[in-house]
């Protein structure tokens, strides 16, 4: 029997809560096993629950992103997802700064939802795309500047790398297509993101995906 993905709902509006827990176990694949209000909550829940996921609102009661840093210091393993109505890129770079791997506007769909849980759970990366334009757009220039000395910064590896995390590959796609360990990939990675001077897999993809769609 396939496991089910162990959620955490983590917002402090009960009825949202109730619906997004709903839309979960109305869902094959998913289930929730605990609700809390606040960053404290939060944390102690995946203390005693140790779920796959935490989905985190940023504005609740201690804030998300607090939150999201702590959990990432105590248990690695926990993928964390914000569920947020805010829209603000500082939110959205903050968030992954601090260890998330989604970042999703409230408003998604209950089956787009579950969607998005199996693709973190499996190692992927996701920001709303209608975020992920406009920080895009927002980083134009910048990429533009950037691009006649982009790939002469890496290693012919880095850049086999880097053209699919711009594709959407998680790094167990990368292991397994260039035959590598998932460790490799990750310091690969690393250094990527070093010497293109930016803080997470998301800048790296925007700037890739920039360059290979305009050449």
């Amino acid at each position: 029997m396939v496991e089910r993905i162990r959620v955490i709902i983590a917002d402090d509006h009960p009825l949202y809560r109730e619906g997004v827990r709903g839309s979960l176990l109305a869902l094959a694949g998913c289930e929730v096993v605990a609700e809390c209000a606040n960053a404290d909550d939060a944390v102690k829940a995946v203390r005693e629950h140790l779920p796959d996921i935490i989905l985190l609102d940023i504005s609740m009661p201690g804030g998300g992103i607090d939150a999201a840093r702590r959990i990432a210091a105590i248990r690695p393993a926990v993928r964390i997802v914000m569920l947020t109505s805010s829209e603000k890129e500082s939110d959205v770079m903050d968030a992954l700064d601090v260890g998330a791997r989604g970042y999703i506007v409230k408003g998604i769909g209950g089956e787009e939802l579950a969607t998005v849980i199996k693709s973190v759970q499996e190692g992927g990366l996701y920001v709303s795309p209608g975020l992920a334009t406009q920080m895009l757009i927002d980083n134009k220039d910048n990429i533009k500047a950037e691009k006649p000395d982009l790939f002469s910064l890496l290693t012919e590896r880095e850049e086999q790398i880097l053209m699919q995390v711009a594709q959407g590959k998680n790094n167990k796609e990368i292991a397994l297509s260039l035959a590598l360990s998932e460790n490799n990939v990750k310091r690969y990675l690393s250094n990527i993101m070093r010497k293109l001077g930016v803080r997470n897999r998301v800048e790296a993809a925007l700037i890739a995906s920039d360059y290979y769609a305009t050449g």
